[in-house]
C-alpha cells in the first residue's frame, strides 16, 4: 500500500473510530458492490398532478395543524 494511502487510512481510523482492517472492508465492500445501495429511478412515484412541484405550498396548507 503506498505510503500517502496508509496515512490517510491511519488518519480516517483514529478520526472516526472504525480500525483500519474495518475500513479496509469497508472500502472493499463498496468497490465490489456488496453495500451498494439501489439507487432510486425517477419519478419515484406518479401523482398525476402534473404541476405537484410548483404547488406544494397549496397543498400543504393547514399540514400539521390541529
Amino acid at each position: 500500500m503506498p505510503l500517502g494511502l496508509k496515512e490517510a487510512l491511519r488518519r480516517e481510523s483514529e478520526a472516526t473510530g472504525p480500525s483500519e482492517a474495518e475500513l479496509v472492508r469497508e472500502g472493499i465492500g463498496l468497490v465490489t458492490g456488496s453495500q451498494r445501495v439501489a439507487k432510486p429511478t425517477l419519478p419515484i412515484f406518479e401523482s398525476g398532478i402534473p404541476d405537484l412541484a410548483v404547488r406544494t405550498d397549496e397543498f400543504l396548507e393547514g399540514f400539521g395543524e390541529r
